[in-house]
């Protein structure tokens, strides 16, 4: 049972109360550029205050209520240089114009959203950022309640912590987010980007500054998949002055999470280095431990040019499983956090590194290298087991098993595990150069560019074998099957975003993608063998965005771009003995949105984007997650259309009050189909929906915070029901893999207490409240169970 220390109402400094009686201020002035033009969106704030404010789209912020004294304000903006200055606060006091000059030693690769005023007038697209104070509100365990809070998103949970992630974005499939590019600082984490984009290895978003999405056409720039959005993980840079962070957390199941994070800046160059160790005991029926290591370094060269070098390590080690329980273990109860296959081990890791070089040469024109590569260990021993069969006599017990789990009265509602187990050992390496020029540049008295050309070379390969062993324990024995994986990928883009006037920005763009692997089978099912095929496919992805101000507060925007996705190697070139060599097509879509983003007035910001996503062929996984049989065909046209709205309202910018409320509410609204008149066990799927594409889903939170530095944060999630399986079965299967999943309501609340003048917050949070009982997923083997309500509490310390 979790103890914590009470905070002590009485020590809190009066300055920090509300019934302060000293007299109190406002702090008013405009941020520029150095072209004398407005920049919305930075942060202004009072270091080791509570007081803060964003500037508005004309550049102006206020303070308000702001205590006699001396402080030391802060002015924030992406891409730019922190400004920081001394003030004496003993009246109103108006700044008038403050410069902030462009940071010339930024990186840019880290981000994929680089324009950020508050309505991101010049982004072609659905965007969406999560920032550190948001996360600190939300104290996430892991970045699926992140992605959760953003419109058009569905994160389904596996573990409850996300060691991996499985994203769904407007309806496409979630199943280890292959569908989704996912980036840390710009760079892509996928297993194989291209031949195998599992994601199997996610970031922990306990060392996250924020969080980027961006949907809609400006999403070629990146690749190689364009179907659904891109999400960009974002980690500290090196800061200015030093720095020491640590972050605390502890909670039910023996869950622990210590965060370290050290950096400085010598003359000019940066470093920063951190260190995570999470864990837990009995997370559900989790038990895990990791090791997540990394290392930046910021280094001007000259005036001109600036490297930065990334390097990092990750360790995992835990029972993760395939095997979830049987429909009857549900409906029984009892059975939900089990360890069904107590003998299963999971270890990875991850060796990473990435150099990226910036050269400015000149004013207008920037050249950016980076050269990347990472190699993942993904060893998995996983216990064999059996679903029960009947004949005319009743249950079939299978010989030798060792232990059983459910009812063996229904065929396939019990679980008989064997003393032997299967090893999935699979190593991944990947290396790549990219390099982009960026040059701004005008045409006219009324018309600018910012033209984006660059290329891309990547290298992959994968190394695969399964070994059978003897006992549920055995990490080696029967070499079954070997083969080695190759990719050759070659991408080359432009993009032009041409604004016109004021008001009207248009961003035309295309990329290449030219795709070569190559699949050799060493061994098969134990017999030696030496089977080689190769593939090659080339795309052209096509996009154009626009986007107009109507007023400075009311943008449009809208576009359309050819979605791509290459197949899995391992999918796309299959020779087993039952099957002749079988191609299989990239995955190609039209992808078209409209949207509207508006400040209806200050601190009340909203917008919609219809979207709709029509794909010519999508590629269906016929088979389980697990691969043991191969099931994926080019199963033809599929239509996912819809709609997203979000409201945003903070009451202190809004009304300039004392206390800050932020009230918001994000709405998916999504039909996702088949459209063409493929079979089904007999059956047309034509009109049925894809599977884990609900309707609804919708997410809204109430924040208040004092002006002493409380505050509490209620959060709601509803994700709608969802079939499971192409056929649309509603009634469940016995073994539990396929079946309608019901509508899940989750409730989750925080409380924290942030101490400025030691730079410290500390917080509780209570996951599922209500404590609902709700399958996360039926997949890949049977129903794996959302986690259980469960209290956190902490803290973190900067100095």
């Amino acid at each position: 049972m979790l103890t914590f220390p009470m905070l002590s109402w009485a020590g809190v400094n009066k300055e920090n109360t509300v019934d302060d009686e000293r007299n109190r201020y406002n702090v008013t002035g405009f941020v520029i550029d150095k072209d004398n033009q407005p920049l919305a969106g930075a942060t202004v704030q009072l270091l080791r205050s509570n007081h803060s404010s964003l500037t508005n789209a004309q550049g102006a912020f206020k303070v308000a209520r702001v205590i006699e004294g001396s402080y030391v304000m802060e002015i924030r903006y992406l891409g730019f240089t922190t400004l920081r200055k001394e003030i004496e606060v003993n009246s109103d006091v108006d700044f008038g114009k403050m410069l902030l000059l462009e940071d010339e030693f930024m990186l840019l690769q880290s981000t994929v959203v680089t324009e950020r005023d508050h309505l991101f007038r010049n982004v072609p697209g659905t965007v969406r950022i999560t920032n550190k104070e948001e996360l600190n509100r939300l104290q996430p365990l892991s970045g699926n309640e992140v992605l959760r809070r953003m419109p058009g998103i569905n994160p389904v949970d596996e573990d409850g912590v996300g060691l991996r992630l499985n994203i769904g974005i407007r309806g496409l499939d979630p199943d280890r987010s292959r569908n989704v590019l996912v980036l840390e600082d710009g760079v892509p984490i996928a297993l194989n980007p291209y031949g195998e984009p599992e994601m199997y290895y996610s970031p922990s978003i306990d060392r996250m500054e924020g969080v980027e999405v961006i949907k809609g056409s400006g999403q070629i720039l990146y690749g190689p998949q364009t179907l659904g959005g891109v999400v960009n993980f974002i980690t500290a840079d090196p800061p200015q002055e030093e720095t020491y962070k640590l972050r605390v957390q502890a909670g039910d199941g023996g869950f622990r999470s210590i965060y370290a994070q050290y950096g400085n800046t010598f003359e000019k160059t940066g470093m920063q280095i951190s260190y995570l160790r999470k864990e837990a005991e009995a997370l559900g029926p989790l038990n895990f431990a990791l090791d997540d290591v990394n290392a930046k370094f910021r280094i001007p060269i000259n005036e001109r040019s600036v490297l930065g070098i990334k390097i990092s390590a990750y360790n995992e080690q835990s029972n993760a499983t395939y095997l979830g329980m049987t429909q009857r273990m549900f409906d029984m109860g009892g059975d939900d956090y089990r360890v069904l296959a107590p003998n299963d081990h999971l270890s990875v890791t991850r060796f990473a590194g990435s150099v990226n070089h910036r050269y400015n040469a000149s004013k207008n024109l920037i050249i950016h290298s980076t050269f990347f590569a990472n190699q993942t260990t993904r060893d998995w021993r996983r216990q064999d087991f059996a679903y029960n069969q009947h004949d005319e006599n009743g249950n079939i017990a299978p010989e030798n098993y060792t232990q059983r789990w459910g009812d063996t009265s229904v065929v396939g509602g019990a679980i008989y595990m064997f003393d032997r187990t299967g090893n999935r050992n699979r190593t991944f390496q990947v290396a790549g150069w990219e390099q982009k020029l960026q040059w701004k540049y005008n045409t006219g008295d009324l018309v600018s560019h910012d033209l984006q050309v660059g290329y891309r070379y990547m290298f992959e390969r994968a190394f695969e074998q399964r070994i059978n062993g003897s006992s549920a324990v055995a990490k080696s024995g029967e070499l079954v099957n070997d083969e080695i994986r190759t990719g050759h990928a070659f991408s080359a883009y432009i993009l032009d975003r041409v604004k016109i006037g004021d008001k009207l920005e248009v961003s035309p763009g295309i990329r290449i993608e030219n795709y070569t692997f190559e699949r050799e089978v060493l061994r098969q099912r134990s017999v030696d063998t030496l089977i080689t095929a190769n593939n090659n496919i080339f795309a052209i992805i096509p996009g154009v965005g626009a986007s107009y101000s109507l007023i400075d507060e009311l943008n449009f925007y809208g576009g359309v771009h050819r979605g791509y996705a290459p197949p899995r190697v391992k999918d796309a070139l299959d020779f087993t003995f039952e099957n002749p060599v079988l191609e299989l097509d990239a995955e190609l879509s039209w992808n078209y949105e409209f949207g509207v983003r508006t400040q209806l007035t200050r601190g009340l910001r909203a917008d919609a984007a219809l979207f709709l996503l029509d794909f010519a062929n999508q590629i269906i996984p016929a088979s389980e997650s697990a691969g043991d049989a191969f099931g994926v065909v080019n199963a033809g046209a599929t239509v996912n259309r819809g709609i997203e709205a979000s409201v945003n309202l903070n009451t202190r910018d809004a009304f300039k009050t004392n206390w800050l409320m932020l009230l918001d509410g994000q709405m998916t609204y999504l039909h996702a189909v088949f459209n063409n008149d493929r079979m089904v066990n007999g059956e047309r799927v034509r009109g049925n929906r894809l599977p884990y594409a609900p309707e609804w889903i919708l997410s809204t939170a109430a924040t208040v915070e004092a002006p002493f530095g409380t505050g509490v944060r209620l959060t709601y999630s509803y994700m709608g029901e969802q079939f499971t399986d192409e056929a649309n079965t509603v009634t469940p299967t016995a073994n539990g893999q396929f079946g309608l999943m019901e509508a899940i309501q989750l409730i989750d609340l925080t409380v924290y207490h942030h101490i400025p003048k030691w730079n410290t917050r500390f917080n509780m949070a209570i996951k599922n409240i209500t404590d609902e009982r709700y399958i996360a997923t039926r997949r890949p083997r049977g129903i794996t169970m959302g986690l259980p309500r469960m209290i956190t509490a902490g803290f973190d310390i900067q100095f």
